[in-house]
């Protein structure tokens, strides 16, 4: 079935947003106490004051890095630079002292191995094999917490110690950190105001400011059913198709509620009668003043010079921490894997996290599915033309083609060297052999035949899924916002071709982001109502929107005891730095994300708070930049959470497998290790829409938990080691910046109580 392997987004074209507002929730708007001018209203709210040097100067600041990008395209910074690869003598020393480590392993410990095989299926496993040495270790039982603290101590660590350990005073460190913190708060606001998720270790470490809360707790997050730890490795799908034998008695009943458009924003009103104000349901939703405000904040802080220097240097840190990590703990990392079990990379769960329903399949299924069709169907109608319809043999004898002729060239639907910063050809490639008559026939939901032929091939890509078991994707489907009833279409197509997910997770944006923007969006800029420019909206100003709908829509549904969306949308492919910011803001996972190489401050950020990137590398090499040159590795190797994806395997893969692809060639070009792989795909499932159950059964029953402990080897492949480095180095980088502001603080309040009092006279 189809929604064994697949969980749907729902793009929304850049062209249209005014129908897809329309169809969201309600709202209520935000009243914060007012500021001075230029000081962002969202500030006045945070748990502690964090005073800078550029307060008060956000929005000229803003305004002119808005003003430099409407004429440059890009911004210059500090170039990265790859680490240097290891030479063939080294790599050979390397395998054999493996060797010898893991044959000493094998010939030491043949009890412990033969109880982890017997085990493998009962018990859950904390570090690797330690676990097991604890059971048979007789000073387990009377030391059982010395022997916790044993294995967390059992890999090489790099510590820095010493005053001004992080390479810049502490005036330097302490200003860098204000502006740290303050745009971890920005984010934070704005996630558990749309009922978002927010980094769960970031959040700990920010509760340490202030009055210990942070703003994510004003809403209940959702909480999730323990798993058992006995839980079967397979997913309890339902084998009865949910459209078959439907009891509308079952389905939620009509509330009544009715809905109207201000300001760009959807009200939700408890009766169809929209004209009383009083029953407006109370929903929260953003302010524009205050978002805008925010977005000055953080413009001013990706162009502050030494918030830049202290953050570039961070992150040069972390690339080097982790090859001292790699050069130190490899083989055990190496080793740790090879005692697992029946698991490896082959058989460990990935997810496509970014890939397009109308281009799923590769160029050769499109081709013997278009032959196939030609052969069974030769007289089926599937288009009307002035009035008349035509079948597919019709449209084929117009074109001068027959099914014999067709071929992968013919088809020509691959990318090349011509679309290299071409965004327009690369969306020529959609149309089989050239022709826009054809892409509407087999790759459209809306035509004639109601999309008969588009939800067959999904379903059967859905099934080589299946078949693969362990590779699984995220389709996207399409919605241009060209008329009201474009949702009701598309759910029609969805039931009448049985074409379904257990639930939709989220929205996306999708565009051509290379485009000149002529406008800034500011807190004056036309409503989407009295928008009558020739050019489209800002990207700033479609994702606003997008996410105020969509706040509203999640409220209204959590009342209703629904799911709740999140917003995933393409930002950082290409166009200004400034996308990336409103993604950092208000988008709980981002796809592509190559722009953050060029932006130190953001890097830092997406990686201080954990922000998920789906990364397509072959999908940039032929589009905006060369394979060599793509940061993946380098976003890896600081702690980034990206992943692997293949965005549209029609235009730029071969195989029945395009993840697979995607894997073996990053693993080829950059030398990843297995570790490197098996995290990447634990990233994937981690970021991914899928339900709490069926993560827990991918990845473990404890994956929720932080460090070593929401890890589970047996299932995802990803040592101990590797996670509890990740875990360790993000809380060092948290507890550097938090710290510093807790010393200022105190030394503050010292400087306060040791000022003598001058006595009267």
């Amino acid at each position: 079935m189809v929604s064994h392997y697949c969980k749907p987004l729902i793009e929304i074209s850049l062209f249209a947003y005014t129908d897809v507002c329309s169809k969201t929730g309600t709202l209520k708007q935000i009243h914060c106490s007012q500021s001075l001018p230029g000081t962002p209203l969202s500030l006045k709210s945070f748990p502690i004051q964090l005073p800078t040097s550029m307060d008060g100067k956000y929005k000229e600041i803003a305004e002119e890095l808005f003003t430099r990008s409407l004429t440059e395209s890009d911004m210059r910074t500090a170039p990265y630079e790859f680490p240097e690869e290891s030479p063939i003598e080294q790599l050979e020393e390397r395998r054999q002292r493996l060797e010898r480590q893991i044959s000493q392993d094998v010939r030491l410990e043949p009890e412990i191995l033969l109880r982890a095989k017997q085990d493998f299926m009962k018990i859950d496993s904390a570090t690797d094999l330690q676990y097991y040495k604890d059971q048979i270790d007789a000073t387990a039982e009377e030391y059982p917490e010395e022997q916790e603290n044993d294995m967390v101590q059992e890999f090489q660590r790099v510590r820095i110690s010493g005053e001004e350990k992080c390479g810049v005073p502490f005036t330097d460190l302490l200003d860098a950190a204000k502006c740290v913190v303050k745009s971890l708060f920005v984010r934070e606001k704005y996630m558990a105001l749309s009922l978002q998720s927010f980094c769960k270790t970031t959040k700990t470490f920010l509760e340490q400011l202030g009055d210990g809360q942070c703003q994510a707790n004003l809403h209940d997050e959702t909480l999730e059913a323990p798993i058992s730890p006995d839980t079967s490795f397979h997913s309890p799908f339902a084998e009865e198709h949910p459209y078959e034998n439907c009891d509308p008695n079952i389905m939620p009943e009509n509330v009544g509620f009715g809905c109207r458009m201000i300001d760009g924003v959807t009200h939700v009103y408890s009766k169809t009668n929209i004209m009383d104000k009083s029953t407006e349901l109370d929903l929260p939703c953003p302010d524009l003043q205050e978002f805008t405000a925010d977005m000055n904040v953080l413009m001013a802080l990706i162009i502050n010079g030494p918030v830049k220097s202290f953050c570039y240097r961070r992150l040069q840190y972390l690339c080097s921490k982790f090859q001292m990590h790699v050069l130190l703990n490899e083989m055990k990392e190496l080793v740790a894997q090879k005692k697992v079990p029946h698991r490896d990379f082959y058989n460990i769960r990935k997810v496509d996290t970014h890939i397009h329903a109308s281009s799923c399949m590769n160029q050769k299924h499109l081709l013997r599915f278009i032959k196939r069709s030609m052969k069974k169907n030769p007289d089926e109608i599937i288009r009307t033309e002035n009035g008349k319809g035509q079948t597919l043999k019709d449209v084929f004898e117009s074109m001068n083609l027959t099914a014999y002729d067709l071929s992968v060239d013919t088809l020509d639907v691959h990318a090349d060297r011509n679309t290299f910063h071409r965004f327009d050809k690369f969306n020529a490639k959609y149309n089989p052999i050239g022709e826009s008559i054809l892409r509407e026939i087999f790759i459209k939901t809306d035509n004639c035949i109601e999309g008969k032929y588009f939800g067959h091939i999904i379903k059967e890509v859905m099934e080589d899924l299946e078949e693969s078991k362990y590779q699984n994707a995220e389709l996207r489907l399409s919605i241009y916002g060209r008329s009201r009833d474009e949702w009701d279409r598309l759910a029609k197509w969805a039931v009448k071709h049985k074409v379904y997910s257990n639930n939709v997770v989220g929205f996306d944006s999708v565009d051509d982001e290379s485009k000149p923007e002529n406008h800034i969006f500011k807190s004056d800029s036309p409503l989407p109502v009295n928008w009558t420019e020739d050019d489209n909206p800002p990207y700033a100003y479609y994702l606003y929107y997008m996410y105020a709908n969509m706040t509203v829509l999640n409220h209204l549904r959590k009342k209703r005891g629904f799911n709740t969306f999140v917003l995933r949308p393409h930002c950082g492919e290409a166009g200004p730095i400034h996308h990336l910011i409103s993604g950092f803001m208000l988008s709980q996972n981002i796809s592509h994300g190559l722009l953050l190489r060029k932006a130190p401050v953001l890097q830092y950020l997406y990686y201080l708070d954990q922000i998920g990137i789906a990364m397509s590398p072959l999908s940039n090499n032929s589009l905006f930049l060369s394979y060599h040159r793509n940061p993946l590795p380098e976003y890896l190797s600081r702690g980034l959470m990206v992943s692997l994806s293949t965005d549209d395997p029609l235009q730029f893969h071969f195989t029945k497998e395009p993840l697979m692809e995607e894997y073996s060639i990053a693993a080829q070009v950059w030398k990843l290790s297995s570790c490197d792989m098996c995290e990447l795909a634990r990233n994937s499932v981690l970021m991914s829409g899928f339900s709490h159950e069926v993560k827990g059964y991918w990845l473990g029953p404890h994956y929720q938990k932080e460090s070593i402990e929401g890890n589970d080897i047996r299932r995802t492949n990803v040592p101990d080691i590797r996670v509890g480095y990740r875990h360790e180095t993000l809380c060092e980088e948290l507890n550097l910046i938090t710290q510093a502001l807790i010393t200022a603080e105190q030394l503050e309040n010292n400087s306060i109580n040791m000022t003598p009092v001058s006595e009267s006279r």
